[in-house]
């Protein structure tokens, strides 16, 4: 009998962090903390209640750390990576990425079984990033930063409703207004559904390099100007 393993889910591309631990398919553990701008505060904390509430020593136990890569908040991804790298890398396990958007679609399928699914992470003003999947979660769309207009995922649809979710998609709704489109708000980015992904990755070995691995930020960052005296 194959056991399943066993991992840590960190996901932090946008304003919720959220922390998962499952073992194959089962979800047996989640945390989050909606706390506005505190990242690098609370998911250490996130990650030390899941270890304390597993009740066991962890670290004999866990098999990987999967991390959501990208794309999305420049400064989430670089604290969930940096944890999570470190963590596979002390604890000597392979480190696992799942893409963001696909998670979101992923998450949007369980609910709407039988469409296509645009998942969308803000990027600011009218612009999101965005991908396009259908009802197998094959890519229709590749990941793109698009800036939103009534028509531009209209080709799409292929006769079946365009499930849209993700931070970036109440933005979007005045402007995606053909009855095509169905918008969700419950369909929230979280690290619940991470362990599904990971564990099929697990499973063929589709590791990343702890070393070199990066976080798929899609553009550059660019800093805000300071607003602290004497840093402008």
């Amino acid at each position: 009998m194959i056991q399943e393993p066993l991992i840590l889910n960190i996901e932090t591309a946008t304003g919720l962090c959220s922390v998962s631990l499952s073992k194959g398919d089962e979800l047996l553990l989640y945390k989050e903390s909606a706390k506005p701008n505190s990242h690098s505060q609370m998911l250490s904390l996130l990650i030390e209640e899941i270890f304390s509430d597993y009740g066991k020593d962890i670290r004999k136990d866990l098999n990987a750390v999967a991390v959501s890569k990208g794309p999305g908040s420049y400064t989430g991804l670089r604290i969930g990576v940096s944890s999570a790298k470190g963590l596979a890398y002390g604890l000597n396990i392979p480190l696992i990425s799942v893409d963001t958007l696909f998670l979101i679609a992923f998450v949007s399928k369980q609910k709407y079984p039988n469409s296509c699914y645009l998942p969308m992470i803000d990027a600011r003003r009218m612009e999101v990033y965005s991908a396009i999947y259908d009802e197998n979660l094959n890519t229709l769309k590749t990941i793109s930063a698009d800036i939103v207009e009534s028509d531009i995922y209209n080709m799409y649809h292929k006769d079946k409703k365009i499930i849209v979710a993700g931070d970036g998609a109440e933005k979007c709704k005045q402007v995606l207004n053909d009855d095509i489109y169905v918008f969700d708000e419950s369909l929230v980015l979280n690290a619940r559904y991470m362990g599904i992904i990971a564990s099929q990755k697990y499973r063929v070995g589709e590791f990343e390099d702890k070393a070199y691995f990066e976080p798929y930020y899609l553009k550059d960052f660019i800093a805000k100007k300071s607003t602290v005296k004497g840093l402008y």
